[in-house]
């Protein structure tokens, strides 16, 4: 006889399987363990701002800060050690499954191509590819979508608000010159 195996519903997705709390998520200890070392770090900053003069020096307060958070990652980290695995739940299907590994990917990619591309090549080629990947629909679709999306916060924060944004490879301020001269100003 097989174990039961989740049934993907119409979408053809798998339900998320949620254990209780007695049970340890795949990936739990080491994201736990990554908190502690983020806290341990943030602490050994914050004593830098003016080491440990006094109660009244300016980074008293984030020595203290960053200390209750050492010490309540430190506890959760030695509680999730104590609990046993689940069996059931997998790292690649319920805690980064591919879609947020594909979405983390691109935000990171996002990241790096900003300065060196500029704002409008970066932003279209972003949602081109989220767009694209999440929606399963035509590049023609996709495309669309993308450039009016940039178009259109272009227009809000760029031309309305004055935002500044990476210029990067396009002429920006020879396009806004030109759009400027066509309407006399």
């Amino acid at each position: 006889m097989q174990p039961d195996r989740p049934i993907p519903d119409e979408d053809g997705m798998l339900p998320l399987h949620t254990p209780g709390p007695a049970a340890r998520r795949p990936g739990e200890t080491v994201f736990n363990l990554f908190i502690f070392v983020a806290s341990l770090v943030l602490l050994w900053s914050a004593y830098g701002i003016s080491g440990f003069e006094a109660l009244s020096s300016p980074g008293a307060v984030p020595m203290a800060t960053t200390l209750v958070m050492l010490i309540s990652a430190g506890r959760i980290l030695l509680d999730t050690m104590r609990k046993p695995t689940d069996s059931e739940e997998t790292l690649a299907r319920d805690i980064l499954p591919r879609p947020v590994i594909f979405t983390i990917v691109m935000v990171v990619l996002y990241a790096v191509a900003l300065a060196p591309l500029g704002f409008l090549p970066t932003s279209v080629l972003f949602l081109l590819g989220m767009i694209r990947y999440l929606s399963q629909r035509g590049w023609g679709f996709c495309l669309a979508v993308s450039m009016g999306s940039v178009a259109l916060i272009y227009l809000v924060f760029r031309m309305i608000f004055n935002v500044l944004m990476p210029e990067g490879i396009v002429p920006e301020g020879e396009i806004i010159a030109f759009i400027s001269s066509l309407f006399g100003g």
